[in-house]
């Protein structure tokens, strides 16, 4: 059976090597963004319009130590009801509070939110609908994870979150995490459940990155 079609574009901040995902409804134009970063906010609202795209929620899968959101900056630049989303566990403000598998919708797409708390209490992964991607944030890098020695991280919380709710989804399911330091781009969940040197052990122990 054919994908359904999708608009999207991986897009970079060199400083925090931080991805950014717009996900956009080729029928609709409506679109989502993910983990956008303040110092790139006028290139991502760029993007948007070169495409256009109307953005209706920028989503962000955790507060990050590393960089700045640019959900605010975004707003200001796009206006027409543009909402900010983050995890209610999170703690910080935004105008949709996420919790374990809500919806977010763009045109007749959406992505479903799976709670994955470890590297922080509020952090959140974006699960495709159509089961194609999985946007991981810190909870599962390539070949690597967010780090859980601050921000009330849990090594055994984040082990628990990755296995019951990532490395159980499709494996051909690909990977987008919110960071890379060596220049890979993506992954997927077959990969990470063999080759990842922190999750695919039994348990963990002391994880730092």
């Amino acid at each position: 059976m054919a994908r359904p079609s999708l608009i999207f574009r991986q897009l970079f901040e060199k400083e925090s090597s931080t991805y950014t995902y717009i996900l956009g409804c080729p029928s609709t134009r409506e679109a989502i963004l993910i983990d956008p970063v303040l110092e790139t906010a006028e290139r991502d609202a760029t993007v948007i319009k070169d495409l256009n795209l109307i953005l209706k929620t920028v989503l962000n899968t955790h507060c990050h130590a590393d960089h700045v959101t640019g959900s605010a900056k975004l707003k200001a630049l796009l206006g027409g009801g543009l909402k900010s989303a983050i995890a209610k566990a999170s703690g910080a403000d935004a105008d949709v509070l996420l919790e374990n598998s809500d919806k977010c919708a763009f045109g007749t797409r959406h992505v479903t939110v799976l709670s994955t708390p470890g590297h922080t209490d509020g952090c959140v992964c974006f699960l495709l609908d159509d089961n194609s991607m999985v946007f991981t944030g810190d909870a599962l890098m390539i070949r690597a994870c967010g780090r859980t020695d601050f921000q009330a991280g849990s090594a055994d919380t984040l082990y628990e979150s990755v296995h019951n709710k990532l490395f159980v989804l499709e494996e051909d399911c690909l990977v987008y995490p919110a960071h890379d330091y060596k220049g890979h781009t993506c992954s997927s969940i077959r990969e990470e459940k063999a080759l990842n040197p922190r999750l695919s052990t039994t348990r963990p122990h002391s994880w730092k990155s």
